[in-house]
């Protein structure tokens, strides 16, 4: 078994391709190579199930592995009560689209730590945890916690992997553009410096998290604050380099999913990484 590599959303590619909507997504990602398509709900979930179920047909008939990344108002640590509540309404929708597509995880943003401490942003996002997982039929799927790229958000790695520890039903969600944006750069230089991610999460949350991992990849500008914008691979000031990241999953027979985020060029740059990991073998 091999690293799955794919999009998130549809790239500009997709539509030069002939793409008119995601249903024709899994044959798009299929006909360039890809493994792997993520479905962006970022500003809310269609009341769709049909659309779903036909995605899901799709992804199952070209061979393709669907996830699916929750809206982006999500908001875990929300101090208002309403709010939080609401997040809870948000993961539960984004968790029954994802079972009727067929979907394995949906990935979350954790919440903001702007206005109140940090310890704070994780007793809120705590609990919100907990009254998601007894209220919410998950149906397998795991609730993934993304790594966020702004330094007042909520969404360290160790914050991720201090609430993953909550449930095995949390998962982390490793974005490298993200945890290179708020350290404002030059965080992954060499394999060894990726790896070290990959052994933190399996020192705390077990080989088989590490192994299996949810990543997101793009460069990303960052600055002061963290992360600005999302980048292309043809940028080669704010980095990060994805060839070390794919020698790291090569060398170390690591298996997890990798999503591009790419500004556009999504698509292609999935295809880069696979091509750059396959060499390895």
């Amino acid at each position: 078994m091999r690293a799955f590599f794919g999009p998130g959303g549809n790239s500009d590619a997709f539509r030069l391709w002939g793409g008119k909507t995601t249903l024709d997504a899994p044959r798009f990602v299929k006909s360039v190579g890809l493994d792997v398509y993520e479905y962006e709900a970022g500003r809310g979930v269609p009341k769709t199930p049909e659309a779903f179920m036909a995605l899901g047909a799709e992804a199952q008939k070209e061979g393709v592995k669907l996830t699916f990344h929750a809206p982006y108002f999500i908001s875990l640590s929300g101090v208002e009560h309403d709010k939080r509540f609401k997040s809870i309404a948000y993961i539960r929708e984004s968790i029954e689209a994802a079972h009727l597509m067929g979907a394995g995880v949906i990935v979350v943003h954790t919440g903001s730590a702007a206005k109140i401490s940090r310890s704070e942003a994780m007793r809120l996002a705590a609990d919100t945890l907990y009254k998601t997982l007894e209220s919410v039929e998950t149906y397998g799927i795991g609730i993934g916690l993304e790594t966020m790229g702004k330094i007042n958000q909520l969404g360290t790695l160790d914050e991720v992997i201090e609430l993953c520890k909550l449930s095995p039903k949390l998962v982390p969600v490793v974005d490298f553009g993200h945890l290179n944006a708020r350290e404002l750069g030059g965080v992954f230089n060499t394999a060894d410096d990726y790896y070290r991610v990959f052994d933190k999460i399996g020192s705390q949350l077990g080989g088989e998290v590490a192994r299996n991992l949810h990543c997101h990849f793009s460069k990303i500008e960052w600055t002061d604050g963290g992360e600005k914008r999302h980048l292309t691979f043809e940028d080669n000031v704010y980095g990060p380099d994805y060839e070390p990241l794919m020698e790291t999953i090569a060398k170390h027979g690591l298996t997890p999913t990798v999503i591009s985020e790419s500004a556009g060029t999504q698509s292609d740059d999935a295809l880069t990484m696979k091509q750059s990991y396959l060499r390895y073998f």
